[in-house]
């Protein structure tokens, strides 16, 4: 992800005006403006909040308080950077090293990584799983896959709860239904519905047959 980050411009610091960081938010399309003092990311300031301001003489040290805090450490992934952007309503993210500025990350470049990567490009299908958090492992996921012959093109945690760990995977396979059925002994909730799941469809035709039932 290195390759990635952005230095199109230099943050501000603490001692730079109200005008130079609007003269900067005309200059890019960005929604925050980093703030670095000695190297070290202060905050994020919101082009909103900066075009809302009227004395263009005042230093952004006098709007601390409303700074936002966000980032995204060098070795973030791809997946965590996506959740980031629209936690914070951002199209950029402060890239940071041991607290130091590096550079920034842009949406559209993340989105066109993300884009072109095998978890979305290659054929394959997504299964969601759940399972109670203290018994959840991720490799014990990756062994019920690979142990069904199968190729796991991605996987990542897309809900998690103090009792509840849900995890979003693609899987390169013939044989859906086995992997359902070996999650399903290892105590995994199925999610999500694949018509070639033998035992919702069995647990489908029972619920039929009570309806059935129960009208007669």
């Amino acid at each position: 992800m290195t390759d990635y980050i952005l230095k199109d411009f230099n943050p501000l610091t603490l001692q730079s005006t109200v005008n130079k960081a609007q003269e900067l938010c005309k200059e890019y399309a960005i929604s925050h403006i980093p703030i670095v003092e000695d190297a070290k990311l202060i905050g994020c300031f919101s082009q909103n909040d900066i075009q809302s301001l009227e004395d263009k003489s005042q230093k952004l040290s006098d709007f601390m308080d409303v700074f936002e805090h966000f980032s995204a450490h060098i070795s973030e992934s791809v997946l965590e950077l996506l959740k980031i952007f629209p936690d914070n309503d951002a199209n950029i993210i402060p890239v940071i090293d041991n607290n130091n500025y590096v550079g920034y990350y842009e949406l559209n470049t993340v989105l066109e990584l993300f884009s072109s990567s095998p978890f979305l490009t290659t054929d394959g299908f997504i299964l969601v799983v759940e399972k109670n958090s203290k018994d959840y492992s991720m490799s014990e996921a990756v062994q019920i896959i690979e142990s069904n012959n199968a190729v796991l093109l991605g996987c990542f945690i897309s809900h998690k709860t103090t009792d509840k760990v849900e995890l979003t995977l693609k899987v390169a396979s013939q044989e859906i239904n086995e992997i359902i059925q070996t999650f399903r002994r290892y105590n995994y909730l199925i999610i999500t519905e694949h018509t070639d799941d033998f035992y919702l469809e069995e647990l489908k035709n029972r619920a039929d047959y009570l309806q059935k039932y129960l009208n007669t």
